[in-house]
């Protein structure tokens, strides 16, 4: 399911991070890799923040659908 589905505090595992290469490769540089833990801190208006790789990054939902948990 897109990360943009999931509870706030759930620990997940990412699957897959899809969309174009060009978005791919800015997410992979944020931390969002295959095989990478990411847990939802907040959501508002379907922009999130989340834990990745030790960091706090915030996304929007459009991104957060590209990631597959």
């Amino acid at each position: 399911m897109p990360l943009s589905m999931v509870g706030i505090g759930e620990e997940n595992v990412i699957k897959k991070v899809g969309g174009k290469e060009e978005t791919r490769l800015f997410l992979e540089r944020l931390g969002f890799v295959t095989g990478g833990m990411v847990t939802v801190v907040s959501e508002v208006g379907g922009n999130m923040i989340v834990n990745v790789k030790d960091s706090r990054v915030a996304i929007g939902k459009d991104m957060a659908n590209k990631i597959i948990v």
